[in-house]
């Protein structure tokens, strides 16, 4: 019987929920009764976004009913809107109400709770206050929740299980003084880790004594914003890691499995934006003895349920230890379901029914055998330029590869979505399978090339050089990936002057065609008399997010001899080219004297940024604006203040009024999406005036602070 058939047996009778090959880790286990296992025919999915969506689609699947939960700021959705059952829980705080959940679950006649990731999908006592309201918890029990949440408590468990675990002080003094020795105690560097944290919230490298305090102040603070608790941790860093995890699978039965480990090296702001499985370059030894361990660990907590187990693997010794478990799905899960061609969703329905799991491990590993090799690209709304910090806005633009059995893509957000700053800054998850890594490589590489975004700074054209750097390709992978290769990896890149013709020809007739409301306000030169046509010079300038960058516009001049023919100069580069403006998709087809181009243009019409997809490649432009044009129409000079880069909250602020500052030096610090970042100083100059005091809420591209002017001096 193949894996669809089985689940689809599950689904029709109790009597098939107790499938004959289930291998028994717990020998002592008693069979399930028939009257055990539950069918559930409704689920209030307790979560948002593209996670909300996947676990509607297996629901829908099994013929369960799901409710989704939405919030004022997203009543527009994709999640909100995927059901005909749907509850408005108001303000952007209710997704954390498990009180108000539950009563909505009551209210709504559903079974069960789903909670996706994130939210209250590790909270313990959420968990329980289900479990007693009679509402079945799609996850682990309370208890081992607790268990491995506490990242304490459960380093102990570990180490009675026989798990290796990181050296570290895991205990409950806090005081600052006693965590310092500690610290001095393991040996710097050390890594500063909230017990309750999670999603790399809360974590600190500390490389000397000198900056442990500070550090330390600012690992408390995001933790008490993330989580409500501030207790600390101090472990071992480990200079060269890989982050390696294992997905584990237990039921009631006593039955548990490995399927599989990721390997989620490929890091920023300790947050995954790569995974693959299986992880490169790993002995087979080692993977067989990771597994093991992971189901272990499982066991030891009375596991059920998804969970994964994840691992520090030192490169250079080559040993592992257990870094943390997270109690849920994992947003890498579809990387998992590649390899293995399981639904794991279903499987948490199965085991929430009170069934055993589909497969045994030895049938697990027969399947990862034969199915190759997945990656996963995180889609974020974020600035990598600019330390990734999340970007907000409209998206104008979305445009997807196209969708098969080895390119998936789980999105929460459609083509007019706002991305907010209310919310995690993810966008999709692209998903790849080949039959190897190199082929899944080239897939994704050529996935990344066909994926368009314009509205809010996306990393897709990140990934894509991260994908096509040789060390990246020979598996040479760790946690610290992305500083090791910095330069490579923001190598900047040479705007192609075809790019600029391109986007000139597109301004130039979007201006004419009906002179529409789509048309860009834009300054133009009128060069010449009398009728004929004229040309039109634009300065087009490479948009920059960071301060510090300040890039040249590029003058091009257009003229229009035929119905389909330019004459371009980009500089001192001369063009004729026939072209054509399809003002409905945005894209301009040109022959140039040596090439044929194809070319998506979005303008912004609130700001006349441009946005340009041209062969696999994302250009970001804008219009220059002449001092008269400011002067004009009243455009505040904003060249010596340093704005918001997103709409934020002020935490603190460093400097004051008067104060001399230099480069690099730290101004602000800002909160958004539940992530601080620090604001730092672009130049060597004196604060004239603080703009916005600590509580302060912002709107992304409003001044902070101010520095002194020219003809303030």
């Amino acid at each position: 019987m193949s894996s669809v058939a089985r689940l689809r047996a599950l689904r029709g009778s109790s009597a098939s929920i107790l499938p004959k090959r289930s291998r028994r880790w717990n020998s002592t286990s008693a069979a399930p009764s028939a009257e055990s296992v539950e069918p559930l025919r409704s689920i209030l999915i307790a979560n948002r976004g593209e996670i909300a969506l996947r676990v509607g689609k297996t629901a829908s699947q099994y013929g369960i009913r799901t409710t989704t939960l939405y919030t004022d700021p997203d009543r527009h959705s994709q999640h909100a809107l995927s059901s005909p059952f749907a509850v408005n829980l108001g303000s952007t705080d209710q997704y954390l109400n498990g009180e108000r959940i539950i009563q909505v679950a009551r209210e709504e006649g559903c079974q069960a709770i789903h909670p996706g990731y994130g939210f209250l999908s590790e909270n313990a006592a959420f968990a329980k206050a289900c479990t007693d309201a009679g509402i079945k918890f799609i996850g682990p029990p309370s208890e081992a929740i607790e268990a491995m949440g506490n990242k304490s408590r459960s380093k102990e468990i570990m180490t009675s299980a026989g798990v290796p675990c990181i050296p570290g002080y895991h205990g409950t003094e806090q005081d600052p003084k006693h965590l310092a020795s500690e610290a001095e105690r393991v040996g710097y560097p050390v890594l500063l880790k909230a017990v309750k944290g999670g999603g790399g919230k809360g974590m600190r490298i500390v490389m000397s004594p000198d900056e442990f305090q500070q550090q330390l102040d600012s690992a408390k603070s995001e933790a008490r914003s993330a989580f409500g608790d501030d207790v600390m941790l101090v472990e071992k860093y480990i200079t060269t890691p890989r982050h390696i995890e294992v997905q584990v699978f237990a039921d009631k039965h006593g039955n548990c499995v490995a399927l599989g480990e990721r390997d989620c090296s490929i890091q920023r702001r300790h947050q995954k934006i790569l995974e693959e499985s299986p992880a490169p370059n790993l002995p087979e030894d080692v993977r067989q003895d990771l597994w093991e361990k992971a189901r272990q660990a499982a066991l030891a907590v009375g596991y059920e349920g998804a969970g994964t187990v994840e691992f520090i693997f030192d490169n250079e010794s080559g040993e592992f230890f257990f870094m943390e478990m997270n109690t849920r799905l994992q947003v890498e899960h579809p990387v998992t379901e590649m390899v293995t061609g399981e639904d794991l969703v279903r499987w948490q329905i199965i085991v929430a029914e009170g069934g055993k799991l589909p497969l045994t491990q030895a049938e697990v590993e027969e399947k990862i055998a034969s199915r190759g090799h997945a990656i996963e690209a995180r889609i974020y709304a974020e600035d990598p330029s600019m330390n990734f910090i999340p970007s907000t806005g409209k998206l104008l633009h979305l445009r997807t590869p196209p969708a098969s059995e080895s390119v998936r893509i789980d999105a929460g957000f459609v083509q007019g979505d706002e991305v907010s700053s209310h919310y995690d800054p993810m966008i999709a998850k692209l998903i790849v399978s080949a039959p190897d890594r190199k082929a899944a490589l080239q897939k994704l590489a050529m996935a990344l090339e066909q994926y368009e975004i314009a509205g809010p700074v996306t990393n897709i054209e990140f990934l894509k050089t991260v994908c096509r750097s040789q060390p990246f390709i020979n598996g040479e992978v760790e946690t610290g990936y992305i500083p090791k290769y910095h330069d490579q990896l923001f190598e900047k890149q040479k705007v192609e002057p075809e790019a600029l013709a391109q986007a000139a020809i597109g301004l130039y007739e979007a201006e004419h065609v009906g002179r529409n409301e789509k048309a860009p306000i834009v300054p133009l030169q009128t060069i010449g008399f009398g009728n004929a046509p004229q040309p039109r010079e634009f300065h087009l300038v490479e948009t920059s997010s960071d301060p510090q960058v300040t890039n040249k516009p590029v003058p091009v001049r257009v003229l229009k001899t035929a119905p389909n023919t330019f004459s371009v100069a980009v500089e001192d580069t001369k063009y004729e080219v026939t072209s054509t403006f399809d003002q409905q998709t945005n894209v301009i087809q040109s022959y140039f004297p040596h090439t044929r181009l194809e070319t998506t243009l979005i303008r912004d019409p609130e700001t006349n940024y441009l946005t340009l997809f041209q062969q696999g490649r994302q250009y970001r432009l804008h219009l220059a604006t002449p001092r008269w044009a400011e002067k004009a129409l009243g455009l505040k000079d904003l060249a010596h203040s340093v704005l918001a880069p997103m709409p934020c909250k002020v935490l603190r602020v460093e400097v004051e009024e008067g104060q001399d500052v230099k480069k690099n030096q730290a101004l602000v610090v800002i909160e958004s999406m539940k992530m601080e970042t620090v604001i730092r100083s672009p130049q060597d100059g004196k604060i004239s005036r603080i703009v916005h005091k600590a509580g302060d809420l912002c709107k992304g591209g409003t001044a902070l602070v101010e520095f002194e002017g020219e003809d303030e001096k």
